[in-house]
């Protein structure tokens, strides 16, 4: 099972792109475009856990969950090594609208 049907019980939207632009043709802030351009309160969230699955260094960790405050990609759980979390972050904060990434209630082991 992938991060984004783990985490928000959906499979990968036919056209889903990990940095989407908002298509209702209104300002979006770039943390709320889902999946498909869409606003989504938990968007950047979900592109963020869309980029995990696209990331073939990037298995499923299944004891970590991906949520977003704001901008900010908050990361909560366990994950197997200190490289695997290196890893994400560098792909978190490629995803637009991510100003930064809390590990902070992240283990590692």
């Amino acid at each position: 099972m992938g991060w984004l049907k783990r985490i928000f019980g959906q499979e990968k939207p036919a056209d889903a792109q990990v940095n989407a632009t908002s298509s209702t043709g209104e300002d979006v802030p770039a943390e709320r475009v889902g999946l498909n351009g869409e606003y989504d309160e938990s968007g950047l969230a979900k592109r963020v856990a869309l980029a995990f699955d696209e990331d073939a260094a990037l298995t499923d960790q299944d004891r970590l969950w991906v949520a977003q405050t704001s901008g900010t990609v908050v990361l909560k759980g366990t994950v197997d090594s200190q490289d695997t979390l290196n890893k994400m972050i560098e792909v978190a904060n490629q995803v637009n609208g991510a100003t930064s990434v809390d590990t902070s209630q992240v283990t590692v082991g």
